[in-house]
């Protein structure tokens, strides 16, 4: 018999919480960013909630002005490493560019992590959009969206490569023969193409998962083509359910019509919860939040999402009517058009604008009790618009703790939540998907099956 479906959640961390304003409030720790304990914290409420993973978001350059709000942040596979010894179950999602990194590098730092974790790593897939990273990397602009997809196409099957250049039984550790591993079972890539060359093979044996968990977030059809190919979970963001359920309906079609099984790439849309006792209480602790916005900081961070000149907003009318078309964009394409689409929809002003983007950078956030946060996280779930929910809190470490205290207990009691992580151990038997296969050795069966023909 088929096991009931279950919700898959991971636990997306961001120093003092999602909300721009969170370092604000007299809990927070305004060094929390470059803490290991804050994160050693956060890392065992999550594993308390039964989360399948955590995340941390990155990118090579310094996002915010250090005047706004904390700036700066721990690089994320050398985080996860020491959150790696300090947690048992839960896998360590880090975010990484195929732009700004080399393949080579990167899969041995991945792969080692893996091995580190006992199975439990995964790689958050980015492109890495804006002219600021570029320059830190001898580049005048950032590359042309399609041109960066193109890149990560080719990173990531040369990565691939690299970690299948081991096979699993490779090593014979024979101390009476003398024999450690089977020279027959290294396969180097010697990869040439547009934008790598790759001679040799991994320095790391294959790890417990085969490789890493492959997660994607980018949601513009480029993004969309990516993650059908090689995705196994997306992070994505959208306001309302029918939004989500179109989302979920075109992915899901794409991956099955690029040759993969649909149910092997999970759905995250994120969601902020801001949980109070009451819908009142909720609603009043939004509003502290929203209240200690500065609005200067996020005109600024709005015209530079929006490719606007510095001064073009106003913060009590609406967004300018002649703003340009998504194709005309070649930064984060996706959060452009839904800031946009929300603005129009919701009649926002810029200062409602920043407010809703406040908390969440244009994921869903939603104010209510545990009972109504579960509603809305069960109404996506079955209604297909998700497979699970990427959890962003407001404000952390609270914001998690009382996720996991209040929510979880619910989604639990609905059969909607494991109790507890069972026998499954590694990250990609956790989110329901198979070990890969070795390619190179699985070419060679096949070839062998052909010559005893």
């Amino acid at each position: 018999m088929t096991a009931p479906r279950q919700l898959h959640l991971n636990a997306f961390l961001m120093n003092t919480g999602h909300h721009e304003a969170s370092w604000r409030l007299p809990e927070s720790d305004p060094y929390a960013s470059v803490d290991l304990a804050h994160y050693v914290e956060l890392a065992r409420i999550a594993e308390r909630g039964t989360f399948d993973s955590l995340f941390l978001a990155d990118g090579p350059v310094l996002f915010n002005r250090v005047g706004q709000r904390p700036s700066g942040a721990l690089e994320p596979i050398t985080l996860l490493t020491a959150l790696a010894t300090a947690t048992e179950h839960i896998g360590l999602i880090a975010t990484a560019s195929t732009s700004y990194n080399s393949p080579y590098n990167l899969a041995r730092r991945l792969a080692s992590l893996d091995h580190l974790s006992g199975g439990r790593a995964g790689w958050n897939i980015v492109t890495t959009a804006g002219a600021e990273a570029a320059r830190n990397f001898g580049l005048d602009e950032e590359p042309a969206h399609a041109a960066r997809y193109e890149r990560a196409a080719e990173f990531l099957d040369v990565a691939l490569k690299l970690w299948d250049s081991w096979e699993d039984d490779l090593i014979v550790a024979d101390k009476a023969a003398g024999v450690w591993g089977d020279d027959r079972k290294i396969h180097p890539p010697r990869h040439q193409g547009p934008y790598f060359r790759v001679e040799g093979a991994l320095n790391v044996p294959r790890t417990p998962q085969g490789y890493p968990l492959l997660v994607q977030a980018g949601s513009s059809d480029d993004g969309k083509r990516f993650a059908a190919r090689y995705a196994e979970a997306v992070f994505t963001a959208q306001q309302t359910l029918k939004d989500a359920q179109d989302f979920y309906a075109d992915l899901k079609s794409r991956t099955r019509e690029a040759g993969r099984d649909p149910d092997h790439v999970k759905i995250l849309p994120g969601i902020v919860p801001v949980i109070g006792s009451t819908e009142a209480e909720a609603r009043r602790n939004e509003q502290v939040l929203e209240d200690h916005i500065v609005h200067e900081h996020g005109v600024e961070r709005l015209e530079h999402l929006l490719h606007l000149e510095p001064g073009t907003l106003r913060l009590d009318a609406p967004l300018p009517a002649d703003l340009p078309p998504e194709s005309a964009i070649e930064g984060a394409k996706s959060r452009y058009t839904l800031v946009v689409e929300l603005a129009r929809r919701e009649r926002l002003t810029v200062r409602e604008l920043i407010g809703r983007l406040g908390g969440g950078r244009g994921h869903l956030t939603f104010a209510g009790t545990p009972e109504q946060v579960a509603d809305a996280i069960e109404e996506w779930f079955r209604h297909g618009a998700a497979d699970g929910f990427n959890i962003m809190p407001a404000v952390l470490p609270s914001g998690l703790g009382l996720f996991v205290d209040h929510v979880v207990p619910i989604l639990r009691a609905r059969g909607l939540l494991r109790t507890e992580y069972g026998p499954r151990r590694t990250l990609r038997e956790r989110y329901g998907l198979p070990r890969p296969a070795n390619q190179y050795a699985t070419a060679l069966s096949a070839l062998s099956a052909l010559a005893t023909r």
